[in-house]
């Protein structure tokens, strides 16, 4: 069935003009500048119309599991779709589900009991059509975690596995680089005292031994899997050195100017937090996306923790550093689709599928009005 939204303002990949879009069996047939007037036509009444949202890494599903600390959420498939259907209200049409492989330490002892829960639940809901949205599994590969060969076997095969990144967390390297920053974060967990000193003392004894061999295995399995790899939490060159030889395409949350400089020399795109621009900053004291915009190296967005901070952001960057609608909306829709190698999706072109946004601004605030995947509203 044919499907015309007209007075509608198109994102494009390069510039905002009003007009017209045809969609049919879940495809884009035509784009025109101007309205049409034929009968059937539906009336956007000047609201913008984007391709949907490309999410590389959110963690909020974990979110749905354990909605507070200690309670796990008994039914799994009602968890997940929760989820969905929060992505679906923030713009998202593609996302990638970020689940911890690894990292199970006191403070998230819940992530192993449901490790495998929580991929059974995007496998399943995939494949039997629950979903609003269409997932695919973002593997956090913990470094640290001498138990990480063995999830990750639990995940190979599956067929919603689409990307994978290299985490290394140990305290006084990468994102905890500054020790007293994860205390502080631990603090906001529960922790206190001299409990602090001790979880951040074994930690680091946790990772001793584990991240060299870990990184090896996994450069190893993945380099043949065909699987997108990131590195995550790039500090310095050296680390984006060790991405690119490791055939990382993605520098994930570099959290200093200096190694995202050195991951466009090396041909490495970079993605940043969305809520790093939201925020203004980071919570963990690296470098603000919205520097690293302003010198032109910033190439995609990911939602992280907070799935409506993606439009939010996007939007953001035109205020601050004053990129055009269209640049901004394309690290959110056609850049992630690049990165993700998904060629029928992220832009307004004909014989693209028709995963649309329809959202407006009220007071600089994007309201989302509908969403739809391959031509279907899903919200």
């Amino acid at each position: 069935m044919e499907t015309v939204l007209t007075h509608a303002r198109l994102v494009l990949e390069d510039r905002v003009v009003d007009g017209t879009l045809v969609h049919e069996n879940g495809v884009i047939r035509t784009l025109d500048e101007g309205r049409s007037h034929i009968p059937g036509a539906i009336d956007c009444g000047g609201d913008f119309l984007a391709p949907g949202l490309i999410d590389l890494h959110t963690d909020a599903l974990e979110g749905h599991f354990v909605p507070r600390p200690k309670v796990i959420w008994p039914d799994a498939r009602a968890a997940a779709l929760a989820h969905d259907a929060q992505m679906a209200g923030s713009g998202v049409t593609t996302v990638y589900d970020a689940i911890c492989a690894g990292g199970f330490d006191q403070a998230k002892a819940d992530r192993r009991a449901l490790y495998e829960v929580m991929l059974d639940a995007v496998d399943q809901g995939t494949a039997r059509g629950l979903f609003r949205v269409d997932h695919r599994i973002h593997l956090r590969c913990e470094l640290t975690d001498h138990g990480l060969p063995e999830l990750v076997d639990a995940a190979l095969g599956r067929p919603t596995l689409a990307l994978a990144s290299l985490m290394d967390h140990t305290p006084g390297t990468r994102q905890w680089r500054n020790v007293e920053h994860l205390k502080v974060y631990l603090s906001g967990i529960g922790k206190g005292g001299a409990d602090l000193d001790r979880e951040v003392a074994d930690r680091i004894e946790r990772a001793r031994g584990a991240v060299a061999g870990n990184y090896d295995r996994m450069v190893a399995l993945f380099s043949a899997s065909g699987i997108v790899l990131s590195s995550h939490d790039d500090t310095t060159p050296a680390h984006v050195d060790e991405a690119r030889a490791a055939g990382c395409t993605i520098s994930e949350f570099p959290t200093t100017l200096e190694a995202a400089r050195a991951a466009h020399q090396a041909g490495l795109a970079t993605i940043g937090g969305a809520p790093n621009v939201v925020r203004g900053g980071s919570h963990s004291g690296g470098v603000s996306m919205r520097d690293l915009a302003g010198e032109g190296l910033l190439d995609a967005l990911a939602s992280d923790y907070v799935p409506a901070s993606l439009l939010q952001a996007a939007i953001a960057l035109t205020r601050t550093p004053g990129l055009a609608l269209a640049e901004a909306l394309a690290l959110v829709t056609a850049a992630p689709a690049r990165l993700a190698r998904l060629d029928d999706r992220g832009r307004l072109a004909e014989g693209l599928r028709a995963d649309l946004l329809r959202f407006r601004l009220v007071d600089d605030t994007p309201v989302v009005g509908e969403v739809f995947l391959a031509g279907r509203r899903v919200f």
